[in-house]
């Protein structure tokens, strides 16, 4: 079997140059051994895979190393540097926290601290996984911390600073590794690339840089795992595949159904999404990502947030530049509110497609153009543009007056829609307003004659049957003490001489939506007011008997039962 060493390990830094994307540390350790201003102890925290443990062994290694370069750092060929690479020096202990975190192991450690380095300057302990020692730990640890020996350095690493105690950050220099970008993660793996005569897609590395989220170590697991699935070549297919990520043309198709609104289409995209065995919630997702991949191509100030290869920056130029941005923004607001609801839907398959549809219809429903009813006269001239208002460019022949039908062809329609005119502008608008304001269009359309008659008598009469419908609830009791009053055509007033009753009407829709259904006015209005004059609701308490009172009661229906009491010395409890 062949000694495979993984990347991480393989393409592990050993110098401060070598360490991806946390100069600002490595500067300013480089800087403080130069100015001889180094601290006794330092904290390294930061997400895992940035380079803390890495960055600390670098540090153990120039303090001992005996011919530092003239830029600080270790030489990797003198005795001192050499047994630290072999895992045999004597002047620099790791312990794992994780595994030695009870009192005992600080103990045995902190009495190696009395003892002076044998070879070197420094005697460097690091701790990793820190926040894993128990608070005994700890408090042991505090005063060796604080006043070690002149020769002893500690550097402490770990992933969650908030874990650790006050007394002991105070006695610590802190250095915050931030996540690396993905630029850097890219540009590393092409240089182990090019080491190891490996031919690599920008695209497919792009990909494998987005799924390590910032941790170098999980992009290196990452690239090791691809290259024993392809080989040599790394193409993007395979990493999607491997990888189980969803490719853009998903995303770019489903835009594109947007723009052309094509309902089938969304479907039997999100079908096949579906077929392939990905999530619903991936999908909408990485739909939602893509959306706002296309507004940050908007703005020329925004160009370098997005993070993706060369040739798919240009996809997205090209759709950006067809997409209005009014448009990406509601769809990114609807995406938004399917997934703040799809933790709680039974149906989540449904539920997402309810929302890749209202994202379909964005252009229909917030279209301000006016849609005729019936062609204008062949005989009538047409009609000009206004001044300020941009028209679609039309085809000469759309332009062309119309020509006479031959006699064989059958006229056209009295009433056909004319073609409605492409989308020019949008507005995010909500819905439930949208749909409300069609219900009023339509409820204003049907003719008054055919609506029943709403008056003071018809209102008692619906009320009255409201009650005995109601019969029996405490909403009954209150409805019973108010009084109805039509105020116009579509508004109904209701005094009621309590303020509980008018919070108890206002919370139950029941009664104005039986109005409305009854005299066919979906607009109708009810009012709820105070009168003083109106008798308020009075309910009647139940006075709660005590044993003493049931006794009397029961005595006066059967005396004997006094004589029952005197005779067994019985007290009835008050």
């Amino acid at each position: 079997m062949s000694k495979f060493v993984v990347s991480a390990r393989k393409y592990r830094p050993v110098r401060f140059d070598e360490v991806v994307g946390q100069r600002h540390v490595s500067q300013t350790l480089k800087n403080a051994l130069q100015t001889d201003h180094l601290a006794h102890a330092f904290l390294f925290c930061g997400p895992r895979g940035v380079g803390k443990t890495t960055s600390a062994r670098i540090l153990a290694k120039v303090l001992n190393c005996q011919n530092r370069t003239e830029d600080y750092e270790p030489c990797n060929t003198c005795e001192s540097c050499v047994a630290f690479n072999n895992n045999a020096s004597l002047n620099i202990t790791e312990l794992d926290a994780a595994s030695n975190n009870s009192v005992d192991h600080i103990r045995a450690l902190t009495e190696q601290v009395r003892f002076q380095p044998q070879q070197g300057e420094y005697k460097v302990f690091i701790i990793d996984e820190v926040h894993m020692l128990s608070q005994q730990a700890f408090n042991a640890f505090l005063k060796t911390l604080e006043e070690p020996p002149p020769y002893a350095i500690f550097i402490l690493a770990t992933t969650e600073k908030h874990k650790i105690i006050p007394t002991i950050l105070s006695r610590c220099q802190i250095f915050d590794f931030k996540r690396i970008q993905p630029n850097d993660i890219i540009e590393h793996l092409q240089g182990i690339c090019r080491q190891e005569g490996i031919v690599a897609d920008e695209d497919a590395l792009h990909i494998i840089a987005q799924k390590a989220d910032g941790a170098l170590r999980d992009a290196l697991s990452i690239f090791d795992r691809i290259v024993s699935f392809s080989g040599d070549r790394i193409a993007y297919e395979a990493v999607i595949e491997n990888l189980n990520v969803l490719d853009y043309e998903y995303f770019f198709r489903a835009v594109d159904h947007i723009l052309t609104e094509d309902r089938a289409g969304m479907m039997l995209l999100f079908d096949e999404v579906l077929r392939r065995g990905f999530d619903e919630d991936l999908f909408l997702n990485g739909l939602a990502a893509h959306i706002r991949d296309l507004l940050v191509c908007k703005d020329p100030a925004t160009l370098q947030l997005l993070e993706v290869g060369d040739r798919l920056r240009e996809r997205y130029h090209q759709q950006a530049a067809i997409t209005p941005p009014d448009l990406l923004l509601t769809a990114l607001d609807v995406a938004n509110d399917c997934d703040l609801g799809f933790r709680l839907a039974r149906n989540k398959r449904l539920h997402v497609e309810m929302s890749l549809l209202r994202m379909v219809t964005i252009r229909r429903a917030f279209r301000n153009e006016p849609i005729s009813v019936a062609p204008p006269p062949a005989d009538a001239a047409p009609a000009a543009p206004p001044p300020e208002k941009k028209t679609p460019d039309v085809t000469p022949a759309a332009a062309a007056p119309a020509a006479p039908p031959p006699p064989d062809t059958p006229p056209p329609a009295a009433h056909q829609p004319a073609a409605a005119p492409p989308a020019t502008n949008f507005a995010s608008v909500d819905m439930s307003s949208l749909i409300a304001e069609a219900e009023g269009e339509l409820a204003a359309t049907v003719p008054s004659e055919d609506l029943p008659e709403l008056d003071d008598e018809s209102l008692h009469k619906a009320w009255d049957a409201f009650l005995l419908e109601q019969k029996g609830s405490t909403l009954a009791i209150f409805l019973k003490q108010a009084l109805p009053l039509v105020r116009g055509d579509d508004e109904v007033v209701v005094k009621l001489g309590s303020q509980r009753a008018i919070a108890s009407l206002r919370d139950d829709e029941t009664l104005v939506a039986f109005l409305r259904e009854t005299f066919e006015r979906p607009n109708l209005v009810m009012i709820l007011e105070h009168d003083e004059r109106m008798k308020p609701v009075q309910t009647k308490v139940k006075k709660r008997l005590s044993a003493k009172d049931k006794f009397l009661k029961m005595r006066e229906k059967n005396p004997a039962l006094d004589e029952l009491r005197r005779r067994f010395d019985l007290r009835p409890e008050e």
